[in-house]
């Protein structure tokens, strides 16, 4: 995949997402922050870096390879059954993927952070 400079809409647009889900944190601008913003709501955390993503139709594999950089920040953060790590990418376009980071994977969720019964859909529209 291509490296592209991130849209400037990125980032407004996943804090918009993020109020949906609780109250939100934005980290200060720091090159080496672990993540972007953080959501809190009742019962769980969650540590969210947010991306512009040239190829949103990726597999998981290129996916995690293209993002090495962001999930190992986003694993440096101790994982716990009310803390969630979770990538979070949009196109050009407006359409978003959501991913929960494992300690040896990632998994797709919905904007609301739930996993997917039955297997994850694929890129969903802004």
């Amino acid at each position: 995949m291509n490296k592209t400079p991130r849209p400037r809409r990125t980032l407004p647009e996943g804090i918009s997402l993020a109020r949906l889900r609780g109250k939100v944190e934005l980290t200060l601008h720091n090159r080496e922050a672990l993540y972007h913003l953080t959501i809190v709501a009742a019962g769980m955390i969650a540590f969210v870096r947010v991306r512009f993503a040239p190829q949103i139709l990726a597999t998981l594999p290129e996916i995690e390879a293209e993002f090495k950089k962001d999930l190992v920040r986003l694993r440096a953060i101790v994982q716990g059954a009310a803390i969630s790590r979770e990538l979070w990418l949009r196109s050009r376009h407006g359409t978003w993927r959501f991913f929960r980071v494992t300690a040896d994977g990632l998994v797709e969720i919905d904007r609301n952070g739930q996993v997917y019964p039955g297997g994850a859909p694929g890129p969903l529209a802004g």
